[in-house]
C-alpha cells in the first residue's frame, strides 16, 4: 500500500520523514471554515478526516494521512494569521495565557474504508511577552502560516513557559506517536 500525506505543509512533510517510510504527498482541497457552534477540537478532527477523504479517490490502494490544527483559548480561535499585523495581534492576545493547540490526525485506508481519527491537545503557556519581543519574533520567524502564530520548532520556543502534552510533534502539526499507533493498527511495520 502507498502511504499518502494529504498535505503540502513543509512542517508535516519533515515530521513524516522521521519515520523513514516512503510516502507521497497530495494537496487536499478542503473548506476549512468551522461549522456554526462547532467546538475547536471537533473542527480539527472533522477537517483532518475531510483532508484524508479529499484525496482518497486519487489513491485507491493507500493509507491516507490527514491532519489539522486549531489553536484556541476559551471561545476564541486563533487561525493562520496570514499577515504580520494579525500575527502580532494574536500573540498579544495570548501573552501570559494558556492556549490549547488541538492537533487532529486521521488515517484512511482507501482499500477497506477504515478511518481512524484522534485528537492530540497541547496546552501552551505563553510568557508575558512585551510588544517589542512579539514584534521581533514575528519579523524574524514570519509565522504567518501557523495556527496561533507560533512555531515551537523554531524561535517560537522562546515565547513559552511550558507546553505539557502527550506528543511533542503534535504542536508542530503531525502527532507521530498517534500516527505510529494508527499505522501499526493497519499492519504497517515500524522500527
Amino acid at each position: 500500500m502507498t502511504l499518502v500525506l494529504a498535505s503540502t505543509s513543509a512542517y508535516r512533510r519533515t515530521l513524516l520523514e522521521r519515520l523513514h517510510i516512503p510516502f507521497e504527498t497530495d494537496r487536499p482541497e478542503t473548506d476549512e471554515t468551522p461549522l456554526e457552534g462547532e467546538a475547536p477540537p471537533a473542527t480539527a478532527e472533522r477537517l483532518a478526516a475531510a483532508k484524508a477523504r479529499a484525496v482518497a479517490a486519487r489513491w485507491p490502494d493507500a493509507l491516507v494521512i490527514g491532519s489539522d490544527q486549531v489553536a484556541y483559548m476559551g471561545d476564541e480561535v486563533f487561525g493562520k494569521p496570514g499577515t504580520e499585523a494579525r500575527a502580532i495581534a494574536q500573540l498579544q492576545r495570548m501573552r501570559g495565557r494558556i492556549v490549547t493547540f488541538h492537533t487532529a490526525l486521521a488515517l484512511l485506508n482507501t482499500r477497506t474504508g477504515t478511518l481512524q481519527v484522534e485528537g492530540v491537545p497541547t496546552q501552551v503557556r505563553f510568557r508575558d511577552l512585551s510588544d517589542a519581543e512579539i514584534e521581533r519574533y514575528v519579523a524574524r520567524e514570519r509565522p504567518l502560516d501557523c495556527a496561533g502564530s507560533a512555531k515551537s520548532e523554531g524561535l517560537g520556543i522562546t515565547l513559552v513557559d511550558a507546553m505539557p502534552g502527550d506528543d511533542p510533534t503534535a504542536l508542530i502539526g503531525l502527532p507521530l506517536i498517534a500516527l505510529s499507533r494508527m499505522l501499526r493498527a493497519e499492519g504497517l511495520q515500524l522500527p
